[in-house]
């Protein structure tokens, strides 16, 4: 069975994911995801979640290593008093080039040895993924067609049947926010290192979202990355990000 998750920036805040944390348990979605965004620390973004619900996962999606490292996020873990059951710790390389391998499966190794939560490893280039499936319990892909998503994903279960391939798409759900999306799938083509994803794999990252019109649902599109994956993180991009049109995204995602 899939999961079907929700994913926010951590910039939209520890306030807000508390009270958008029992409306996303109660809708029936398995996970929260936060990414960590500049200035903000996911793992207090997920804590603030976890405090409000019995039984929803968070997770991060992902943490860069080489901005912080496997030492300050175990401390986070045991200061926030993190549920270690409910965790899935998602890490990435960060901007690292030369030696990134490396750099990951030493936190990768750190982290086994002090924490209990699930780990996962945002991949986007094969070696990534294939640490991901040797050393950790996941990788998280992201800007993937379904056909690539699940490529990757029997690719993963390969080395490991019983390891997650977690997939990040974004959708806009509401139409007044399919502008939003758009320009966030162009600034990511941008980056040399998702420039050089996407040419590998030849398809655009407009290519890879769930856009919605007015007349139209992600139902279809989401159907097929399900089918792809054992988790499908829905990336909200809302108008204005304010709390109402997460509920209102979480109502017709849920439908």
């Amino acid at each position: 069975m899939t999961h079907i998750s929700l994913g926010i920036a951590g910039a939209l805040g520890a306030e807000k994911a508390a009270a958008l944390a029992p409306r996303l348990e109660a809708a029936g979605f398995r996970s929260l995801w936060i990414n960590e965004t500049p200035g903000v620390n996911a793992l207090e973004v997920a804590a603030a979640a976890v405090r409000e619900t019995d039984s929803l996962r968070v997770g991060t999606g992902v943490i860069p290593v080489d901005r912080r490292p496997a030492s300050a996020l175990l401390d986070d873990i045991a200061r926030l008093e993190l549920p270690e059951d409910r965790l899935t710790l998602g890490i990435g390389a960060g901007q690292t080039r030369r030696g990134a391998l490396d750099l990951v499966s030493t936190a990768l190794e750190e982290l086994r040895a002090g924490t209990g939560a699930r780990l996962a490893v945002g991949a986007l280039g094969p070696k990534m993924r294939e640490l991901a499936a040797s050393r950790a319990d996941g990788a998280v892909l992201s800007w993937l067609t379904p056909e690539a998503a699940a490529t990757q994903a029997r690719e993963l279960h390969d080395i490991d049947p019983a390891g997650s391939a977690v997939l990040y798409a974004r959708a806009n759900v509401h139409p007044d926010a399919r502008g939003r999306l758009e320009a966030e799938a162009d600034r990511y083509a941008s980056f040399p290192a998702y420039e050089r994803h996407f040419a590998r794999l030849g398809f655009g990252a407009r290519d890879t979202v769930l856009p919605v019109v007015a007349d139209a649902d992600i139902a279809p599109r989401l159907a097929e990355y399900a089918a792809a994956v054992d988790e499908v993180v829905l990336r909200a991009i809302t108008p204005t990000d304010d709390l109402d049109e997460y509920a209102a995204f979480l109502s017709l995602a849920s439908a």
